[in-house]
């Protein structure tokens, strides 16, 4: 799945990419823990959507990692959000601030990248991100809710 040398090992700028989008995944899934406490029932649906989203690509990258020969990069204990969560609109910021990092994130893998699975898997990272990132913008009423160019900071 990943670019590998020719030695059949990973490209080491490849491995960087997955491993910075294992990174924003870590950090996605603990930003909807802490965004969750702050949001309405109306939002349960979503807030466990996009956790399991990302549990589920967490996982998924950590095998094709370990598949590879890499040591998957940890999830941090905590994170410092861009700004003090503190209400539906701070909550809803954070969800669109993480969810815009792992468009960011799988945007790299897909420039670093030309495995043809791998590719497939940092679009679908990007766009789910980006569909999600909508939803979260809107909740904290930030506009516009949609960028010109998911996952390009």
């Amino acid at each position: 799945m990943l670019v590998r040398t020719q030695k059949n090992t990973p490209s080491p700028e490849t491995v960087n990419a997955v491993q910075q989008a294992l990174a924003a995944e870590h950090a996605a899934e603990w930003a909807y823990g802490l965004a969750s406490a702050f949001l309405p029932a109306s939002a349960d649906s979503a807030i466990r959507e996009g956790a399991t989203a990302h549990r589920a690509r967490r996982d998924s990258v950590e095998r094709l990692l370990r598949d590879a020969g890499a040591t998957p990069v940890p999830a941090e204990p905590a994170y410092q959000p861009p700004q003090p969560v503190t209400n539906q609109a701070s909550a809803a910021g954070l969800l669109a601030s993480a969810e815009t990092d792992a468009a960011a994130a799988w945007h790299g893998v897909l420039e670093r990248s030309e495995e043809e699975s791998l590719r497939r898997t940092a679009l679908e990272g990007l766009t789910s991100a980006a569909v999600r990132t909508v939803r979260w913008r809107k909740m904290g009423g930030q506009t516009p809710a949609m960028t010109a160019f998911p996952g390009r900071l």
